[in-house]
């Protein structure tokens, strides 16, 4: 499982091939000691094999395979006997903590996801998803899931999202493919005289209000169901949210909803995007960059874009400027496009 590069002053090595061919043991290890909750075992004390087992109701030999397994890979530590969180499993797979990424999995190893990878060679072949239903074909269950799964993950860009927005005075702010519904959510509670319209499909948009009643600001959380690209936005608003949406389609539809958006905008406007953003050579940065290749399984024409090609989209749709801005607790970018 060591991550080496090809090559080396010794000649040629085999070791990445083969890392890369059993990548998916590390994927089904992780999601397995996540069903037996075994970060959060070592982080409530339970620190040998015995004892994991025994809290996992499985076999000691088991665990204790399992568990060096997740030794060598990094994700815990070893000393004699005894397993110990690393800082970043502490943080993220321990269940109590109030970062805990476990139940991300739920969407991001779902059969709708995993499916578009088993068929890659088709897919590249073809230049898009060789799935028969692409990820976001219209009301797609798999967004549920994405709802209910992944508004964790998105605490931290949530919150950065809503500092950019403000909260010094009154603001309605559209929230195009809501989802979770986290990122309207944020602004609203920093900003008593928020008022947010969340736009997704129906079934999705439950999940949304649900979070909003229990962030206590459902009273300034409404709701518009069907897609963003057929349903009349009204407006104006002051703000409008693109989060995770633009990078499942190609460019000419992207500039055509943004037209739409443009024309909702309130003068002096923002548009606030939320995207996975590579470098202009497309390798890096590599969490970034990786994301085209989970689009071209995904989607007909999706991709992860380049800065210069989301500032050209809000510029043939309007938009007078656009900044690139980091955002802490996340590998994506937000994209601030003014009117």
């Amino acid at each position: 499982m060591a991550t080496t590069t090809s090559g080396s002053a010794r000649g040629p090595s085999p070791l990445l091939f083969f890392d890369t061919v059993w990548a998916y043991q590390r994927t089904e290890a992780i999601k397995t000691a996540i069903e037996l909750d075994l970060f959060s075992a070592i982080g409530e004390g339970a620190t040998t094999a015995a004892a994991i087992a025994a809290r996992s109701g499985s076999a000691e030999r088991g665990i204790r395979i399992l568990c060096d397994f997740l030794v060598i890979g990094g994700l815990i530590t070893k000393s004699g006997d005894g397993y110990a969180l690393t800082e970043d499993s502490a943080a993220f797979l321990d269940r109590r903590s109030p970062y805990y990424l476990g139940g991300t999995i739920e969407f991001l190893l779902s059969p709708g996801l995993v499916e578009g990878f088993r068929g890659l060679t088709g897919a590249v072949r073809k230049g898009g998803t060789a799935m028969a239903q692409e990820t976001v074909s219209p009301e797609n269950p798999i967004w549920v899931q994405f709802a209910r799964a992944m508004a964790p993950m998105m605490s931290l860009p949530a919150e950065g999202i809503a500092g950019i927005v403000g909260a010094d005075s009154p603001c309605r702010v559209l929230d195009i493919a809501a989802g979770h519904g986290l990122f309207g959510i944020a602004i609203a509670r920093r900003n008593p005289n928020a008022e947010i319209v969340a736009l997704d499909w129906a079934p999705v948009l439950e999940v949304a209000h649900e979070n909003a009643a229990k962030a206590a600001v459902g009273d300034r959380h409404k709701l518009l169901a069907g897609s963003a690209f057929d349903v009349d936005f009204g407006g104006p608003y002051d703000v409008v949210l693109l989060t995770n949406f633009l990078h499942h389609f190609d460019v000419a539809t992207c500039e055509t909803l943004l037209r739409k958006v443009h024309a909702a905008l309130a003068p002096g406007g923002r548009a606030i995007t939320l995207e996975f953003v590579p470098n202009p050579d497309r390798v890096t940065p590599p969490a970034s960059a990786a994301f085209s290749l989970t689009m071209l399984a995904s989607t007909a024409s999706g991709d992860a874009y380049t800065f210069a090609e989301l500032e050209s989209m809000f510029a043939k749709a309007g938009f007078v400027s656009s900044a690139l801005r980091e955002l802490y607790g996340t590998v994506e970018q937000a994209v601030v496009s003014s009117k």
